[in-house]
């Protein structure tokens, strides 16, 4: 068996990063368009508009990989850029000061509101409202009086940054709540698949001793007692469920990140497999197999876990309804599932037995043959009436056979 490492990757914030730095090439852009457009004449030293227009320009520019990422956009850069954006509002009437008369753009104009959206995105609504307070007071200042048109625009930007947000900071909270929920239920699969395992194989094992054991008497009983001692134990710590350290749930710049370390078996192959090939060697003298004359194709890992599920009831046959019983292993394939159906002549089973040995730690139906089938989006059906035997029924979809 070889360990990998499946990364499931979320985040709504990365979308809004890249969101921003459109935002932000394309209001430069607007910035000197209106500037050349419309102002280019007025202005009474078009120097100064000309120089800090290629200063945003480039500044713009050049700091495109800032706004890629929440990672990337540090606080000493939203203050420069926030500086940048401070400064053009300030400048623009000693570059035309009829501007404060005729309550025309800033030199930044709507490009300001990029800067004062990097702070709500990184930071969230409280870092949204003191650098749209701090444009706010630039706006005033540089108007020399509040007006209709300055009092609305303000309040735009105020709202708009602080509404974003406040949506990112939701939809963090969201993504590490997911990625937790992830966690548990990655955590909960790996649980259950080592206590099939452990079931299958150990267990087993320790179970069988304890019968020899108690058999033959002397020593070897009490080597049958302490491996009975032993099963107890181990089913305990089964079916109160295994802790296991290596999910980690973080809340990265690309959003919430779930490292889950899967098994992989390195025997796996690409292609499907035949179950009936599989089932093949569970046949003998006391199972009989019957099968369709043509392979019954399953992904591998599909097929294979049937196939454990279907040795796991056999076994139970052989411990419950003794070595002298006979079982029936019947094999159906049908264009959208695979139907695998064991039968015995058993004494069958009482009712409220299954219910009372999974109390008792006992989770062989409920892991090794009903957690299989839900694991590959099936189910397993157990009918049992006392003194006519039990029938095992296990179907698996084809449309989700593949999905682990």
């Amino acid at each position: 068996m070889a360990k990998r490492e499946r990364v499931v990757r979320m985040s709504v914030e990365q979308p809004l990063w890249r969101a921003l730095t459109g935002y932000r090439v394309l209001t430069m852009v607007y910035a000197v368009l209106l500037y050349y457009a419309f102002n280019r004449g007025g202005y009474e030293r078009p120097w100064i508009a000309i120089g800090y227009l290629v200063v945003l320009c480039c500044w713009t520019l050049a700091t495109l990989p800032k706004v890629a990422n929440a990672a990337s956009c540090t606080k000493g850069f939203l203050v420069a850029d926030l500086a940048v954006a401070l400064v053009g509002i300030l400048l623009t009437p000693l570059a035309d000061a009829q501007a404060q008369s005729i309550d025309g753009p800033t030199l930044p104009s709507i490009w300001t509101a990029g800067s004062v959206l990097a702070y709500a995105i990184k930071g969230g609504w409280r870092w949204a409202g003191v650098a749209s307070s701090l444009v706010a007071v630039a706006n005033i200042v540089e108007r020399g009086h509040p007006s209709r048109d300055t009092f609305h625009n303000v309040l735009l930007v105020w709202v708009a940054s602080i509404a974003i947000g406040y949506v990112v900071e939701v939809a963090r909270a969201s993504e590490r709540t997911l990625a937790r929920a992830l966690e548990i239920e990655a955590a909960t699969r790996e649980r259950e698949r080592l206590a099939r395992d452990i079931h299958d194989s150990v267990l087993q094992v320790l179970a069988m001793v304890q019968r020899r054991g108690t058999a033959l008497g002397g020593e070897a009983a009490e080597l049958g007692r302490m491996a009975g001692e032993q099963e107890v134990a181990l089913r305990t710590l089964v079916a109160g469920g295994l802790t296991r350290p290596s999910l980690v749930s973080e809340d990265e710049s690309e959003g919430a990140v779930v490292r889950v370390v899967e098994v992989d078996d390195e025997a796996d192959a690409d292609g499907p497999a035949d179950l009936r090939v599989l089932l093949a060697p569970r046949a003998g003298s006391r199972v009989t197999l019957s099968e369709p004359g043509a392979p019954v194709l399953l992904p591998s890992p599909a097929a294979r876990e049937l196939a454990a599920a279907v040795g796991a009831a056999l076994d139970n046959v052989r411990v419950h309804a003794g070595e002298d019983a006979h079982a029936w292993i019947l094999i159906e394939d049908w264009p959208d599932e695979v139907i695998v159906t064991v039968r015995d002549d058993g004494p069958g089973i009482p009712e409220g037995r299954l219910a009372q040995a999974e109390g008792e730690g006992r989770m062989g139906v409920a892991l090794s043959i009903r957690g299989r089938l839900r694991d590959l989006g099936g189910t397993a059906e157990l009918i049992s009436v006392p003194g006519q035997g039990t029938e095992v029924e296990l179907k698996v979809p084809r449309g989700k056979a593949g999905e682990k």
